[in-house]
């Protein structure tokens, strides 16, 4: 009897209630980041390759919807429920700004050239702060049709894009004129909005489908029709010939870019997926859930046989690059440690 192959992620742990977003930093000296945005008040960055726990972003007092990092991976930001946005030191995991609202916000970009900070949330307002002049009022940018959902910066900070919870289509802002140029039709409401890393392509996920426009003439390129409904989806990085999607079925979906053939099915969550992310490198990409994991998958999967797997430790492989990165973060990086040490389980939670 042939033995089935299942894929082993590493299982991040740590967050008490559902995680709702996800953000990679680019690839730095030191490696790359992942910061994780969660229900639960507390924004957690952690090694982008093994998931490994660095520290805990500590005073918000409700949901973070959202949390990003700078391009240097040197300041975060996150967005939440408490009518506030922060800007955090991602070394020390200090407090170095809290931006009042007026109501909840619910997504948060870094401008590329990392001196500005874009927030947009219930209020239908987006707001542009000056990292510079922190005391300073935004730049606010009004008539958005709806709550704000999503945010992001693109055409080296000239144009923002943005999507309602309520509302369907993605909205595209000339910073210049302060006013809408462009919009991009879906028959839903926009959950998930990337901006690709090469910059040539929008990925958006709404109701059933994924789409991917042109980010510089704003046409639909291609569209796939998905096996359920998705939250969110993400784009390969380095080629650009795979994305992933993930949704209510509790599974992390991989395609092809050019035929939307299904390559792979990635189960092990408990809840419904609600964010999707690849590295920036391309070779692996995160998955948060309803459940509270972040599951962190391989690319071109490490498999093992089913039967295997039953009380298996990990490989061995996976665990000394585990622990050998923690020795390098040990060393080096430290946020508000208080004595918690990493909070990853990279045993199989089948």
């Amino acid at each position: 009897m042939e033995k089935k192959k299942v894929t082993v992620p590493l299982v991040c742990h740590g967050h008490s209630r559902p995680v709702v977003d996800l953000f990679y930093s680019p690839i730095t000296p030191d490696g790359f980041f992942l910061i994780s945005a969660s229900k639960d008040s507390s924004p957690m960055l952690r090694n982008g390759e093994t998931g490994d726990w660095i520290g805990t972003f500590e005073g918000h007092k409700g949901a973070i919807w959202s949390s990003c990092l700078d391009t240097k991976a040197l300041r975060a930001a996150s967005a939440s429920a408490d009518f506030s946005a922060k800007l955090w030191d991602a070394l020390t995991g200090d407090e170095l700004h809290s931006f009042e609202h007026k109501h909840i916000v619910r997504a948060c970009a870094f401008s590329d050239d990392t001196h500005f900070l874009l927030t947009g949330g219930i209020e239908k307002i987006l707001r542009i702060f000056d990292l510079n002049r922190l005391d300073e009022q935004p730049r606010q940018v009004d008539n958005s049709p709806g709550s704000i959902r999503t945010v992001a910066w693109l055409h080296s900070d000239q144009m923002i894009l943005s999507s309602c919870t309520d509302t369907n289509g993605v909205r595209l802002w000339d910073l210049r004129s302060g006013k809408i140029v462009q919009t991009l039709e879906t028959k839903s409401p926009v959950t998930s909005a990337e901006v690709s890393q090469d910059g040539r392509y929008i990925t958006t996920a709404d109701g059933s489908t994924v789409k991917f426009w042109d980010a510089n003439h704003f046409g639909l390129v291609k569209s796939y029709d998905m096996p359920c409904n998705v939250e969110s989806a993400s784009l390969e990085p380095k080629h650009g010939n795979k994305f992933i999607a993930g949704g209510e079925d509790m599974w992390v979906h991989v395609f092809d870019f050019h035929t939307g053939e299904e390559l792979g099915c990635n189960k092990g969550h408990h809840g419904p997926v609600h964010c999707v992310r690849f590295s920036p490198g391309g070779g692996s990409f995160a998955s948060g859930s309803e459940d509270g994991t972040i599951r962190i998958w391989q690319t071109s999967p490490v498999t093992h046989d089913e039967s295997d797997l039953l009380g298996s430790e990990p490989s061995g492989k996976v665990k000394a690059v585990a622990d050998e990165v923690a020795r390098k973060i040990e060393s080096g990086l430290h946020i508000g440690g208080e004595g918690k040490t990493g909070d990853t389980d990279k045993a199989t939670d089948a």
